[in-house]
């Protein structure tokens, strides 16, 4: 299914001097729309796999193959959307654009490519 996964380019954000992303309305802007695309997205996955099979028995087989990639997008998606609405938390708590693990700025650039990121690229690339 094309356009799963999906980049999106932000508009430059105001950064404080200590590289603190302050400007948050362009990335709450990018997650709610990728939550409306994803939710869309789902619900077709979902009406796709209920829709009734074929009785032929050679053709019921590539349709369950399909049906296995379809809920494997499916599963991914909603890993996506719960990685969103965490990220939509940590706006309303104050903490997004925050390492969630060593607590240190995520770079403007970082979150530029990943919006809905919880951690800096120095703990994501950790062992």
């Amino acid at each position: 299914m094309p356009g799963v996964s999906q980049s999106v380019t932000l508009p430059p954000s105001k950064n404080q001097g200590d590289g603190i992303v302050t400007d948050f309305a362009h990335y709450k802007d990018v997650l709610l729309t990728r939550k409306r695309e994803l939710y869309g997205r789902l619900h077709k996955i979902d009406r796709d796999l209920d829709t009734l099979k074929s009785s032929d028995s050679g053709e019921r087989a590539v349709e369950r193959e399909n049906d296995e990639v379809l809920e494997e997008f499916g599963a991914t998606g909603l890993k996506e959307l719960a990685a969103i609405d965490a990220a939509l938390d940590r706006m309303a708590a104050g903490t997004f654009g925050i390492c969630a693990k060593c607590g240190k700025p995520i770079s403007a650039k970082r979150l530029a490519a990943v919006p809905q990121a919880a951690l800096c690229e120095e703990c994501i690339c950790a062992p």
